[in-house]
């Protein structure tokens, strides 16, 4: 008995606790590294791979569901997508090219100079940029979900009928790639630094490890902040008139503030994934089932 209490009370703190420490020390030690002198794309890539380690752990430590434990094929479909869609050379991609393109603009006197806040804090820009970011993908998300051709490359995104953190990175690449351009190209023009780029990077690829992730875990009042797994694992409801709520990328507040914040308290999330089952599940064959009549309403 006097065992069980202390392990109890342990389970209970990371719980609670896990998402919000592992996401602040990530931050905290991005700038730590980048303070030392450290290439904020090494830095910010060195934080978020110590992260999936231990979202890792605590998957499999503390399952929401240990029926969402992936077969080995599905995880090797994910690792595709994770490295050519949304792994690290698209990430540093972003990051690098961006600065490029801002600098070319720049250059070229065709950036919007004095509007962005330089001299603010690494983190309270980037912040700003969470917040100025998630606002375009709120409405871009909402698109995807409504309008048929997007649909149709969103689907891929809903297709997994588990959640993990490693099938975050299953996107179609078309869909990735207008993802990026409300990511990327506004901040562009307002010359956001590389600093600022990449400690944005840092909470945004761990908190959609976490948003994903099979983890077990109560954000509390944080649900009313970011988008977090409790919120997310409603997005990928079977069910549409559930899935169709919760469109935010890293925070919640533009899903509070145009009414679209899904969290029922007096149950949990059922069935995952499309109402098609059929749906094609490999790497290959998402690639093309987008432009697969038949297939736009799974």
């Amino acid at each position: 008995m006097s065992d069980a209490r202390p392990r109890a009370g342990l389970t209970r703190l990371a719980v609670v606790g896990s998402y919000p420490l592992v996401i602040g020390l990530g931050v905290v030690l991005y700038m730590a590294l980048a303070k030392a002198g450290w290439p904020a794309t090494v830095a910010s890539l060195a934080v978020v791979a110590a992260g999936g380690a231990v979202i890792t752990l605590h998957e499999v430590a503390l399952p929401y569901r240990r029926e969402w434990q992936p077969p080995a094929k599905t995880v090797g479909a994910d690792a595709l997508f994770m490295a050519t869609v949304q792994g690290a050379l698209p990430y540093v991609l972003s990051i690098t090219l961006v600065v490029a393109l801002a600098a070319s603009l720049r250059s070229g006197g065709l950036t919007v100079e004095g509007l962005w806040p330089h001299d603010l804090p690494i983190v309270a820009q980037a912040c700003m940029m969470l917040l100025g970011a998630d606002l375009l993908r709120y409405w871009l998300h909402r698109g995807f979900h409504h309008f048929t051709p997007m649909w149709r490359l969103h689907a891929v995104h809903h297709s997994p009928q588990l959640l993990y953190w490693f099938n975050v990175g299953r996107f179609h690449p078309i869909e990735k790639a207008v993802q990026y351009a409300f990511d990327t190209l506004p901040f562009a023009l307002l010359g956001v630094s590389h600093e600022v780029l990449a400690a944005y990077f840092v909470f945004y690829a761990l908190n959609g490890f976490y948003q994903h992730s099979n983890c077990r875990v109560r954000l509390g009042p944080l649900n009313y902040v970011v988008s977090g797994p409790e919120l997310h694992r409603w997005h990928h409801s079977k069910l549409v008139h559930e899935s169709n709520n919760n469109f935010g990328n890293n925070l919640i507040v533009w899903d509070v503030v145009f009414g679209t914040r899904f969290l029922p308290k007096d149950r949990e999330v059922g069935e995952l994934g499309l109402q098609d089952r059929a749906y094609p599940t490999g790497f290959f064959p998402q690639m093309r089932s987008p432009f697969i009549r038949g297939l736009e309403n799974g």
